[in-house]
């Protein structure tokens, strides 16, 4: 059957009006779309700055965006950098490699002002003494024989051993000194720097006498090994004294790496020193004033939070001179360093009664004074020593009375000598001229009684206020 050509003509027809309506209405929407304003772009991320960081010098700022909800979008804390137009000096950034190995984290306010000072003369002690190892070892090597092949490799290596053997021994016979390297450690500090270079001394003259090598150089090692022990134990409390919270370990590993650094550049000294073949007595004699100067000095600065019977005896001997305590810094200032704990001292604490009492007649004259005491002071004229004696109830706050009052009769018998409370260490500290018969030192120690009654608790409230201070 043919197909109808009108019916065609219709719907050909028909599409071709729809189209025209299509293309007219796309035609009217791009027209009002380009006669309408233009849109303003959607809104970007708001970004905030959060917080500001400084650490070493360097500073940042840190930004994030805003999720538009009044929160922040995720993964967005971007650090910037304040820096960037400004980059550090390559000199200060070695200044804080350097500063990052020798000074504790938070320096200077992670210690107490005393420890610059100290620092300084330990890096000068050990740069002298590694100095002086170059010469004292080629001096040894020298001695047993080895530089001139004089001896056989086993008898030098027996002789080595022996000297170390010895060293050892000493080491363990004067840790025995105990609590004195706790309240005497700055005189056992300095008696071992003495040792040490004693110790060095005798090394080098095993080249005068070569043949008595062995014997001087287990000499040496002996004193050189106390030396060490007393080093090693004293670090601890010194290190203490300079920490501000829990920082000992920073403070102790920056000061051990001080001193190693100093002890390399000395040596490295030394051995171009020695390529010049100097003279050795002289070079010694040098680095020794060099050594033990700085070696005083170093203990001379640190500044230690007790009292010890040294420091005590100047607190006593200032505020009864001034009526004020003097300050941590004054009183370990003036604390004897040539005060060695062997030596004996003119004020005894905590001794036994018949130490303190010469006869049954001194005691019991004096005796009563102390009745509402915990303790009982004296003065033995055989000894020529101001005794304390505590009674078993005694407290710390008695032991501490016990120990004021000794020294306030100390200090009591001295001027009864006419002697200055300025003059030297072994004026203020001999005795040995007082001759009181029993009646005199009663009535010595009655007048004791009294000044301690008045003048003890203002001692002891104006030492706390010297503490809270610090």
């Amino acid at each position: 059957m043919a197909p109808n050509p009108m019916k065609q003509s219709a719907n050909s027809t028909t599409t071709t009006i729809a189209n025209k309506e299509i293309l007219v209405r796309e035609t009217m929407r791009i027209s009002a779309n380009l006669a309408s304003p233009p849109q303003p772009p959607p809104p970007s991320p708001i970004v905030g700055i959060i917080c500001c960081e400084e650490m070493d010098g360097r500073r940042w700022k840190y930004l994030a965006e805003s999720d538009g909800f009044g929160g922040f979008k995720k993964n967005s804390f971007l650090p910037v950098s304040l820096n960037s137009n400004h980059p550090r000096d390559p000199l200060h950034e070695v200044l804080s490699f350097v500063t990052s190995y020798v000074v504790p984290e938070g320096f200077p306010d992670s210690v107490t002002p005393s420890y610059v000072p100290y620092m300084t003369w330990r890096a000068l002690k050990h740069f002298f003494g590694g100095a002086m190892g170059v010469f004292t070892t080629q001096t040894l090597l020298s001695s047993v024989g080895v530089c001139r092949n004089r001896a056989a490799p086993g008898a030098v290596a027996i002789n080595w051993i022996l000297k170390d053997g010895a060293g050892r021994v000493g080491k363990m016979l004067f840790a025995r000194q105990g609590k004195k390297f706790d309240y005497d450690l700055k005189q056992l500090r300095f008696t071992g720097d003495l040792l040490m270079e004693l110790g060095a001394g005798v090394e080098l003259a095993t080249a005068a006498v070569p043949h008595l090598f062995l014997p001087l150089a287990c000499a040496a090692n002996v004193l050189k090994n106390v030396a060490a022990v007393t080093s090693t134990s004293t670090r601890t409390p010194i290190y203490k004294a300079f920490a501000k919270g829990e920082n000992i370990g920073d403070v102790t590993a920056k000061g051990e790496c001080v001193g190693n650094i100093a002890d390399l550049l000395g040596t490295g000294l030394s051995i171009l020193i020695a390529k010049r073949n100097p003279s050795l007595v002289t070079t010694f004699s040098l680095l020794s004033c060099g050594y033990i100067l700085s070696s005083y000095r170093e203990v001379k600065s640190v500044v230690l939070h007790t009292l010890n019977c040294g420091r005590f005896s100047v607190a006593v001997e200032h505020f009864l001179m001034t009526g004020q305590v003097p300050t941590l810094q004054e009183g370990n200032m003036n604390e004897n360093i040539f005060s060695f704990p062997w030596k004996d001292r003119p004020v005894v604490l905590g001794s036994r009664i018949k130490e303190a009492f010469q006869d049954p007649s001194a005691y019991v004259a004096i005796e009563p004074l102390f009745d509402r005491e915990r303790y009982i002071v004296t003065f033995n004229p055989s000894k020529h020593k101001v005794y304390a004696v505590l009674k078993d109830q005694a407290k710390s706050d008695d032991i501490l009375k016990a120990a004021f009052h000794a020294h306030v009769l100390f200090f009591s018998l001295m001027k009864s000598l006419n002697e200055n409370k300025a003059s030297s260490l072994k004026q203020r500290e001999d005795l040995s001229n007082m001759t009181h018969t029993v009646a005199d030192i009663e009535a010595r120690i009655a007048g004791t009684c009294k000044t301690v009654a008045d003048s003890y608790g203002c001692f002891k409230n104006k030492a706390k206020e010297q503490v809270i201070k610090q």
